[in-house]
């Protein structure tokens, strides 16, 4: 599972999170004690920000004919890509689109990303 975004740890449970101020918001894709259904198999409970064990970000990291990315999302063999070597030519060079300036994005083969690695942010 390629991940990009917060989790919170609570209770001893690692859950997908959003900071909310002095809260904290916790999702899950089932029922529990004290979360509320947003929408069918989402589920929200918000929390003091102080009673959390550990707050991060969360992403997915990778290395694509030897440069560096963020993995976005994957689809049926490809992932979502985007570079962080901030190197305009090199981006040009491997054709990836400009998403916004200075953000470029692609997509990649799962056979050719090396180094697939979650980091704690």
């Amino acid at each position: 599972m390629m991940r990009d975004g917060y989790v919170a740890r609570w209770r001893g449970q690692e859950y997908q999170a959003s900071p909310d101020g002095g809260e904290i918001r916790l999702y899950r894709t089932e029922p529990g004690d004290g979360f509320v259904e947003v929408r069918p198999g989402r589920y929200v409970r918000v929390v003091p920000a102080g009673e959390v064990e550990e707050f991060a970000y969360v992403r997915t990291t990778c290395t694509w004919k030897g440069q560096p990315f963020i993995v976005l999302g994957e689809h049926e063999g490809w992932l979502r890509v985007e570079y962080t070597g901030g190197r305009w030519p090199v981006a040009q060079a491997m054709r990836l689109e400009a998403f916004d300036f200075g953000v470029y994005q692609g997509w990649a083969p799962v056979t050719e990303v090396t180094d697939l690695r979650e980091q704690r942010v």
